[in-house]
């Protein structure tokens, strides 16, 4: 996920980066030290999940794919919306917001 030169742009003409939470499942609290929060500054969900690879890249891993798509059997809400139904990675983020990642349930 390289973002390009707009892209840097644009985030820096957005002001300062807003603190946001993100809630990690259970299953997945193992790739980043048992934490079921982090606090991570970001104006994007894809800006998120970059700092993800760098300060927990095994949670990465299990939460993107190696192109770094979000993984298909996930679902990443912010605050109680689906990213898919919104801008998907490139999903504004506000001062306070919160990140779920969900793994998606199914079943018969």
């Amino acid at each position: 996920m390289i973002p390009i030169a707009s892209d840097k742009l644009r985030l820096h003409t957005m002001g300062p980066t807003p603190t946001i939470t993100i809630l990690v499942p259970g299953p997945l609290r193992p790739y980043c030290a048992g934490a079921a929060e982090l606090s991570i500054s970001a104006h994007t969900v894809r800006a998120a999940l970059e700092d993800l690879e760098r300060s927990q890249s095994a949670l990465y891993r299990n939460v993107c794919d190696e192109t770094g798509t979000l993984r298909r059997h996930l679902n990443v809400f912010v605050n109680s919306d689906n990213v898919r139904d919104l801008d998907g990675v490139d999903t504004r983020l506000s001062p306070g917001d919160v990140v779920t990642i969900l793994p998606a349930v199914s079943g018969g």
